[in-house]
């Protein structure tokens, strides 16, 4: 009989509760092709064990002891864009999910997640999927969507309905080749709609881009 050959996927485990992280590891160690390499319980300690370890996937709580998930994700990717950092946590923050997946992680779960969808998400997410739970996919969405073209007040210039497109998806967790599929664009075109989006935000980082948009939402709309 031929013996299936699974890839194997470097987890790095990223919680500052002990118990949670044991919790976690067992949950992996039933899991075919999935290695967990290490562990941290701090935002610095996630930083230095992604950079020593090398893991492909990095699953993290958004709060963490000595700093925040949110800048342990920036600094990985910043070192490491290649690294898969997927947040596992038990708050269900609109504003939360936004802000990590502008900071480029590739997605977003709730803890009371079953554990074999935990499961096929690190999968996923190793394949180049973007994840979000369907509790807080719909009411991030909504808030991108009905973002104001344009606010005379601060003089910014209107975003596009296509750039209002692209970030759609971005906040539904899709990566620039699945917008590119959806939206019948090159890769190309997309990474160029992003781009003016955020100029015309007067941002340069997808993390900053959550705070601009955070204050337009809290704008009424224009007639």
């Amino acid at each position: 009989m031929k013996q299936s050959k699974t890839r194997r996927i470097r987890l790095l485990l990223v919680d500052d509760h002990e118990v949670v992280r044991i919790g976690l590891k067992t949950v992996f160690e039933q899991a075919d092709g999935i290695d967990v390499v290490g562990e941290a319980g701090t935002a610095a300690d996630a930083i230095s064990e992604c950079n020593r370890l090398h893991p492909e996937v990095v699953l993290m709580d958004l709060r963490l002891g000595g700093g925040s998930g949110l800048d342990a994700c920036r600094e990985i990717l910043s070192a490491e864009p290649k690294v898969r950092v997927l947040f596992l946590t038990s708050y269900s923050d609109a504003e939360a999910v936004k802000a990590t997946i502008l900071a480029g992680a590739a997605g977003y779960l709730l803890k009371e997640i079953a554990h074999r969808a935990l499961i096929d998400a690190i999968r996923g997410v190793a394949e180049g999927k973007s994840i979000l739970d369907p509790k807080v996919t719909q009411s991030v969405l909504s808030q991108i969507t009905q973002l104001s073209v344009k606010d005379p007040s601060d003089g910014k210039e209107s975003l596009s309905s296509q750039e209002r497109r692209v970030l759609a998806h971005v906040v539904n967790g899709k990566t620039n080749k699945e917008i590119a599929a959806a939206l019948r664009l090159s890769e190309r075109t997309v990474k160029n709609y992003l781009s003016n989006a955020f100029q015309k935000l007067g941002v340069n980082r997808r993390s900053h881009a959550a705070v601009i948009f955070n204050d337009l939402q809290k704008k009424p709309a224009l007639d």
